[in-house]
């Protein structure tokens, strides 16, 4: 892999996907949470453009749970359609239970139903992207656009940081024919992400025991590609 402009070490993810309780009630669970979580960002909207292979192998790998995976995405946040700054193209990568991000930034675009591949190649026309990565990106296919709301917090110690997903939306995508009609909305779940250090794995167990609701393995990518292209 490249060096990115941005890399961040192995860390765990760990997933709840909660139908049981709204997002407005998990967020007082998680003010209420005896390692004293507290609001660090605002809240925002996050927009994600997922690429894959023509034979979708990054999908295949997640299904089959195979140990070393990566997803490859185009994210920016706020505004969905028209000009998008501070786009940023991220690789996803999974060893095992750990993950990190490498991340590059890219030139501002437009994103609308004209999308196509063009307004990726003039993204990363011009950045620092390496040759090898702007071969990547342009030799796959986007697949599934995904956006939703997002709440941050963090612990008093400063070692377990929480994200709360919810109103998690999904169109199709192509590079050509967008009218982002066709799109499917999950209103009865919310997604948490408990995301810590590998060296606080034993203390992140009593963390997430003091909520309601189990782990569960989940994939914004897998859900949108099984709502929306899968199951059309």
């Amino acid at each position: 892999m490249p060096r990115s402009t941005s890399s961040e070490p192995l860390r765990y993810e760990r997933k709840f996907l909660i139908t049981d309780y709204s997002h407005l009630e998990v967020e007082q669970m998680i003010k209420f949470h005896p390692a004293c979580f507290s609001e660090i960002f605002h809240e925002r909207i996050v927009n994600n453009i997922y690429f894959d292979t023509l034979g979708f192998s990054n999908y295949y790998d997640n299904v089959e749970g195979a140990p070393d995976r990566i997803k490859v995405r185009i994210r920016w946040y706020d505004n969905l359609f028209g000009a998008v700054k501070n786009a940023i193209l991220e690789y996803k990568i999974k060893k095992g239970l750990l993950g990190k991000k490498e991340s590059y930034n890219l030139l501002p675009f437009s994103f609308d139903e004209h999308f196509t591949k063009e307004h990726i190649r003039n993204a990363i026309a011009g950045t620092t992207l390496p040759d090898s990565v702007q071969k990547e990106i342009l030799s796959l296919q986007p697949t599934i656009l995904n956006s939703y709301t997002r709440k941050y917090f963090l612990s008093r110690d400063k070692k377990f940081r929480i994200t709360i997903d919810h109103h998690l939306t999904f169109y199709r995508i192509g590079y050509n024919d967008n009218n982002f009609v066709n799109k499917s909305v999950n209103h009865k779940a919310c997604v948490l992400e408990l995301k810590y250090d590998s060296e606080f794995e034993k203390e992140a167990k009593e963390v997430g025991s003091n909520f309601p609701f189990s782990m569960t393995k989940n994939s914004k990518y897998l859900e949108g590609l099984e709502r929306i292209l899968f199951n059309s």
